[in-house]
């Protein structure tokens, strides 16, 4: 039984999985929008959620705290300075979910994350 068991495993050790959460994340942030399953997509989302909420806080702490999880400190640096700015009025609901349909080779469900503007 799965009582109170939250996310998604995705057939993965909890490194891989954090690790792909990660740069998953920093893609996400980066180009502001990228093509993935659904299920990664849906965790995905909740981390990108939560450093665009910190980066609206931004305060050092905060600022630390994206740089542990976000790989690349130029992302970060774009997250605090023109990310964060666009949802100063907005309290969630950063980003979008588009389903593209299956994919060729496996019939996943793939879908567009994006950063909603």
């Amino acid at each position: 039984m799965r009582h109170k068991v939250a996310g998604r495993h995705l057939s993965r050790p909890t490194g891989h999985r954090w690790a792909l959460y990660r740069n998953q994340v920093t893609a996400l942030l980066d180009h502001e929008k990228i093509t993935t399953t659904e299920a990664k997509a849906r965790e995905v989302r909740s981390l990108a959620e939560r450093m665009i909420t910190l980066a609206k806080d931004g305060s050092l702490a905060s600022r630390r705290q994206a740089l542990a999880f976000v790989t690349e400190k130029r992302v970060v640096d774009k997250l605090f300075a023109e990310i964060a700015p666009n949802y100063a009025d907005r309290s969630g609901g950063y980003t979008r979910l588009l389903k593209l349909g299956p994919r060729r080779g496996d019939s996943a469900p793939m879908v567009q994350i994006e950063l909603v503007k």
